[in-house]
């Protein structure tokens, strides 16, 4: 029906709309009910949709369809996906109406070639990178490596104690699938020092055998030192996606809503905007998710556990600095 946004309730639902045969264009929010920031740009959306008949408007609520939102690297809101032919041809970040009307606009004229995307997707692997000194991309986590070339490349690297931060290219097929063009490199695992990329896992036993190893990577005590720093930054510290004013996610919302229901201050730091600080502090304290909080550079916990400490009437103590 003209004019209309569809729901997608389910991963069934979302392929089931990108394959709608009448249409070339089809635009998905992944949005939130509890951000208000979705709402507005559901107002906006309903309005190109009206404006655009021959494009299809889908909402998703992210957290409700996992597997769709981690197919496609979703971890804010809003966030919207434009497909043609069920691919991915452009993404936007972010409540900004403006943008998405021109891009609704160009795409729906069929003025837009692939380019775009791939100088966004371009852009975004340089940043990604070049995210820390030493950046390890691998299938899984430190933690949990998710095949034996990858744990092989930590434990290495762990050995010679240096310094690097790493992203799971599992949870993100667009990185996972553009680095290996990016970069004419066609496996995992892949280290990069400074921006540049140094090779897999054979090259790097190379240059652990050969003594290179040890000049080209960074040490680890500046990512430590940078990160004892900030979890010391203020009495509690908070580590979420977005901050006090505009949450990201729904986990971190609720955890600034018991929050600032204790009248403790606290200090914020968006991990979205550091992507060494994400994926190093995870390693640091060996705890995988965020929101992450500290109490005098200890950490307490994420949202499961502040829950409990409020249920049992422990977090006003425990934030205070009493336990």
């Amino acid at each position: 029906m003209a004019g209309a946004v569809a729901a997608a309730g389910s991963a069934e639902q979302f392929h089931k709309l990108l394959q709608c045969p009448d249409r070339s264009l089809v635009v998905v929010h992944f949005w939130a009910p509890w951000a208000p920031q979705c709402a507005q740009m559901n107002e906006v959306m309903a309005a190109l949709a009206r404006e655009h008949s021959q494009v299809s408007f889908v909402q998703l609520e992210a957290e409700a369809v996992p597997e769709v939102s981690e197919k496609y690297g979703i971890s804010s809101v809003p966030t919207f996906l434009f497909f043609k032919n069920s691919q991915k041809v452009d993404r936007l970040d972010g409540a900004h109406a403006p943008e998405l009307t021109q891009k609704v606009q160009r795409h729906a004229a069929g003025a837009a070639p692939a380019a775009p995307a791939q100088e966004q997707l371009h852009a975004r692997l340089s940043r990604l990178v070049n995210a820390a000194p030493c950046m390890l991309f691998m299938k899984g986590s430190p933690k949990e490596p998710r095949c034996g070339f990858s744990r092989q490349m930590v434990q290495l690297l762990q050995q010679h104690g240096v310094a690097f931060s790493t992203f799971d290219v599992f949870s993100d097929e667009e990185v996972r699938q553009g680095l290996k063009a990016f970069s004419n490199w066609p496996t995992y695992p892949q280290l990069y020092v400074r921006g540049e990329l140094v090779g897999g896992l054979d090259v790097v036993k190379e240059l652990a055998a050969s003594g290179e190893l040890d000049t080209i990577c960074p040490k680890g005590q500046k990512l430590e030192d940078r990160l004892k720093s900030l979890i010391n930054k203020a009495p509690v510290m908070l580590f979420m996606k977005g901050n006090k004013q505009m949450a990201k996610c729904g986990f971190s919302k609720q955890i600034i809503e018991i929050m600032n229901n204790t009248g403790v201050d606290y200090e914020t730091f968006d991990i979205l905007e550091d992507e060494e600080v994400r994926q190093g502090l995870k390693s640091f304290s060996n705890w995988p998710t965020y929101p992450q909080l500290y109490v005098k550079g200890e950490l307490v916990g994420g949202l499961d556990i502040v829950k409990e400490l409020k249920e049992s009437g422990e977090l006003l103590p425990v934030l205070k600095g009493e336990n």
